[in-house]
Parts: C-alpha cells; sequence; structure tokens
C-alpha cells in the first residue's frame, strides 16, 4: 500500500517528503480542490523533497470543461514544468459529464514519457465503468476517484468494483476523506494499493506530519 500526499504549498510538501509519503501531488487553490501551481513554486519544490513529485495541471476550479484557451493554457503548462516533475495529474469532460477523450489525449501525449492521473473529474461521470475503460484507452496511469460519491467511506462499493474491473491495467487511487482513521477500514473493503489524502487534520492548509507517518503506518 501507497501513499500520495496532496500539497498546497511549499511547507506541506517539505513536510510530506520529510514523513514519508510515497509521492507528493502539488496544487494550488485548495479552496477549489486544486489547481495549477505557479511555476516558481513547482521548482522550490523540485529543489527541496525527493519524492516522486506530480503536479495538477487545472487553470481554474468549477467544472471541468474548458475554453479552447484555457486548454491552450493547460498544454503550455503541461510543457513549462515538465523538466522539474515526474507526473501530472488533470482530467478534462464534456459538457454533459462524459470524458472528453480527444482532449484527454492531447495532454497524455504532451506529457509522455510521464504518466499521468486522471483526478477527481472522474466523481462527476454517470456510467463510471464505461469512464474508466475510456481512462485506460486514453493512457492515463491512476484514475483518483472517490467512487464518485462525496467521500471514500460512501464510494467503498463502487471503489471496490472499480479495483476489480481495472485488473490492474490502471491504478484505482481512492480519494476524498481519506485519513488514518478510515484507511484500515477502507483498505479491508476496497483493496486498492495506492491511497491520497491532503493529511490535513485542523482545517489549515498544511499537511500533518502525524497524521502522514500513521497512514503510512497502517500500509
Amino acid at each position: 500500500m501507497r501513499i500520495e500526499i496532496a500539497c498546497f504549498n511549499p511547507e506541506s510538501a517539505s513536510i510530506a517528503d520529510q514523513s514519508g509519503a510515497d509521492r507528493i501531488e502539488l496544487c494550488d487553490g485548495y479552496a477549489v480542490g486544486g489547481t495549477t501551481p505557479a511555476t516558481d513554486i513547482v521548482r522550490e519544490v523540485r529543489h527541496k523533497t525527493k519524492t516522486v513529485l506530480f503536479v495538477m495541471i487545472r487553470p481554474r476550479g468549477g467544472d471541468f470543461c474548458y475554453s479552447d484557451a484555457e486548454f491552450a493554457q493547460m498544454k503550455a503548462d503541461i510543457l513549462t514544468v515538465k523538466p522539474f516533475v515526474d507526473g501530472f495529474v488533470f482530467g478534462v469532460l464534456h459538457p454533459d459529464a462524459t470524458i472528453d477523450t480527444e482532449r484527454n489525449k492531447i495532454l497524455i501525449d504532451l506529457a509522455q514519457p510521464l504518466p499521468a492521473t486522471f483526478h477527481r473529474a472522474f466523481d462527476q461521470v454517470s456510467e463510471p465503468l464505461s469512464a474508466l475503460e475510456e481512462i485506460i484507452a486514453c493512457g492515463f496511469s491512476t484514475v483518483l476517484t472517490s467512487g464518485t460519491k462525496s467521500n471514500v467511506i460512501e464510494g467503498a462499493p463502487v471503489l471496490k468494483t472499480l479495483v476489480e474491473k481495472a485488473a490492474n491495467r490502471i491504478t484505482v487511487m481512492p480519494g476524498g476523506g481519506l485519513r488514518s482513521t478510515n484507511l484500515a477500514a477502507l483498505h479491508e473493503t476496497v483493496g486498492a494499493h495506492f491511497y491520497h489524502s491532503s493529511a490535513i487534520t485542523d482545517g489549515s492548509q498544511m499537511a500533518d506530519a502525524d497524521e502522514i507517518k500513521a497512514l503510512k503506518n497502517i500500509g
């Protein structure tokens, strides 16, 4: 079992790095669930940490349907930070909340040879099993999801089915309300190999070192 920590500032990234996280997801925009961090922040985190570093590519909060200008910004951001990262996190939907395979494939091609996670835009889809097949076909290595519910506990039955249907073709990474207090029970039900948490315990935007260590100890 491996643990990815979502970090919204360089300080959190350093805490995750020093506390044994297996991967860092670096974002800005905590209040809207994550947006693309500034390039100088990406460089700073890369310089200060040794942990595998994935970076969010999302130009704004809100929905996951992007204008031509926003999509052009996403493409440019991938190319700008690519020299400093180990992978990316993004996802594009159509207005009807289906997977925009064309645009996702374009971003995947720009990211290569680095891997990409399809983020929790996945939780907006109405048909998660068919959406899973589509993002596998796009070339994503991981999908971050709460099982299309508001948190991983409510989504556990769907997460279990997704893990089974993925059959090691893609990593299904549960995330959304994941804490050390519920990870063991969730893992018993879902049986995933990678889990995602912000490890924020006090309402701030700062990861908690003890919470990261507790998550790792369960793993």
